[in-house]
């Protein structure tokens, strides 16, 4: 992209780009500096079946409102073309801006005419997915970077079958946010007047509790001792009320959960990269699961759709 380009942009958004404040203090920082702007404004966030990810920050090559708008909207010009009477779920989890960004997204669908149920917590990828198919949406989003480390966010997009979107999908979406102007070509519509319209509704205690019964009938083996200690850690993220619940529900109730990985974190400050397929994120719950003599340990990212599990070596 031309650097006279990338210049206009920029003045641009020191402009317009007022609806977070946390945004124009990075851009008024980098003001006379090419290099940093160029980094934030040279291209779009690629949006494909993942989405978008990418680094928080100003600048359409970060994640941002605007950006996450764009998306949105983008979502949305496709649903429309499907039919009438269109509702998406939306979650989030524990990183930087995913309230924000959730909110956000459930104010464009609700300014398109679509209901937005929403989550009132953080909650599990597969959580979202449930509901979509649990309350029969046409579609969902999940405002999350998975395992990225905490400098991300992310934004997955769910079809009707509570899966990511397909390639077909991407690319009609990507195609639409070309066509769309990041400022002026969304419709959205306030919270609190799309919650009193009813284009915002939360989801209810009951869809969580059909969720944990659903994944509890996927369970292969109950004949097993039910006694075994484990050591859980959500690694700060979205774990924590769903795992804990399904694994009580299912008779395992000597659980110890990592202190200083309970609650959210969005700077994950025990674990930088907070991805249970590698040892360093599993390393404070190994010294718990060892100091308290326990059978496992069992460690989900921030997402909650993967998970790592280290046993008791010489254990059955």
């Amino acid at each position: 992209m031309p650097e006279s380009c990338i210049k206009k942009k920029y003045e641009r958004w020191l402009a317009e780009a007022t609806a977070d404040a946390d945004l124009m203090p990075e851009l008024e920082s980098i003001r006379g500096k090419e290099e940093e702007i160029k980094d934030r404004f040279y291209r779009m966030l690629e949006f494909g079946t993942a989405g978008l990810r990418g680094v928080i920050g100003a600048g359409t090559n970060r994640m941002n409102v605007y950006t996450v708008g764009l998306a949105t909207q983008g979502y949305c010009n496709i649903l429309k073309k499907r039919g009438k009477n269109l509702s998406v779920a939306i979650a989030y989890d524990s990183r930087t801006k995913s309230t924000l960004f959730a909110r956000t997204a459930a104010e464009i669908f609700a300014g398109n005419g679509i209901i937005a149920f929403i989550f009132p917590e953080l909650m599990p990828t597969p959580a979202l997915s449930f509901a979509v198919r649990y309350l029969g949406c046409d579609g969902g989003v999940n405002i999350t970077a998975s395992h990225n480390p905490a400098k991300y966010n992310g934004y997955k997009a769910y079809d009707a079958d509570g899966c990511q979107i397909d390639n077909e999908t991407a690319d009609a979406v990507l195609k639409e946010i070309g066509k769309t102007d990041i400022f002026s070509g969304i419709s959205s519509l306030p919270y609190a007047e799309a919650e009193s319209r009813g284009l915002i509704r939360t989801i209810g205690e009951d869809v969580t509790v059909a969720f944990l019964s659903r994944v509890s009938d996927q369970s292969l083996n109950q004949d097993v001792d039910k006694s075994v200690s484990i050591v859980y850690t959500p690694l700060n993220g979205a774990g924590m009320k769903c795992v804990t619940r399904v694994l009580e529900k299912n008779g395992f109730t000597n659980i110890f959960v990592v202190p200083e990985q309970a609650e959210p974190d969005e700077n994950f400050t025990t674990c930088p990269y907070p991805n249970p397929e590698i040892r360093e994120a599993l390393q404070l719950g190994l010294d718990y699961a060892r100091k308290l003599g326990s059978d496992m340990l069992l460690a989900t990212d921030p997402d909650c759709d993967r998970v790592g599990i280290a046993v008791r070596e010489g254990s059955d």
